[in-house]
């Protein structure tokens, strides 16, 4: 357990004190996806400049994969979630029937 960021049976019992966990699973996702779609964006403009010259230059080849190793070593975004919910950083509500 010690390579992950937020120990997930802790998270578990934690939210399950609060409430439903089956909520808090789905806020956890949306906000892995959010996560996934800000990293995919910061990737993409990194190489943006290196992808259109990927075949002719042995140099943006290099570049490229140097920016993915970047990238490699970030989290996954779903312990980047939970490590938010575990910090607090991370609420969610469930509107009640009625409230759009």
């Amino acid at each position: 357990m010690a390579k992950y960021i937020v120990n997930p049976i802790l998270l578990r019992m934690k939210e399950s004190a609060k409430g439903s966990v089956y909520q808090s699973i789905v806020a956890l996702g949306i906000r892995a996806r959010q996560i996934n779609d800000q990293i995919r964006s910061e990737f993409q403009m990194r190489a943006k400049d290196y992808i259109s010259n990927l075949e002719e230059s042995e140099e943006a080849q290099k570049e490229l994969y140097e920016i993915s190793k970047d990238f490699d070593v970030i989290p996954k975004p779903n312990f980047i979630a939970m490590k938010e919910l575990m910090e607090e950083k991370l609420r969610f509500f469930i509107p009640e029937e009625g409230q759009g």
